[in-house]
């Protein structure tokens, strides 16, 4: 697969569903070998099963930011991260409702350390610091 942008999380994105900086941005651990990516359909996170989630953030990303359609936060650290391997991370609009209604944003599969294999330890994601950060709409 390739990192990208989901197409209902740049709609998202375009019609004020998704406020970076101010809503709630979690990220999901994801492995593959239970999910079948669809990048032009899949909206939420009842697209991607339960056995695909290896592990769901307990907390936003922290220092959000967002200049000129590039998104960034401080690296995160999700704690006691056990389970199947993962090859991807995957970024949402958490919906502490009913969180299968959380808005998916970004699919990235190609962070140093990927895949990963949880051993019930933390696991820190190092965002890029390019010029493109975590993601540019």
């Amino acid at each position: 697969m390739a990192t990208f942008l989901y197409d209902t999380g740049r709609d998202n994105f375009a019609n004020g569903n998704i406020d970076w900086v101010n809503d709630d941005i979690r990220l999901i651990f994801v492995d593959d070998a239970d999910y079948t990516v669809d990048s032009a359909n899949d909206a939420t996170l009842a697209d991607i099963g339960a056995p695909a989630r290896v592990a769901t953030g307990a907390a936003s990303l922290s220092s959000k930011s967002s200049t000129a359609g590039i998104v960034d936060a401080a690296d995160h650290t999700m704690n006691s991260v056990s389970g199947d391997v993962f090859e991807a991370i995957v970024i949402v609009a958490y919906d502490t409702g009913t969180p299968d209604n959380s808005l998916l944003i970004a699919y990235i599969d190609n962070y140093s350390g990927l895949p990963a294999t949880p051993n019930g330890g933390n696991i820190t994601v190092a965002f890029p610091n390019d010029s493109n950060k975590i993601f540019k709409l």
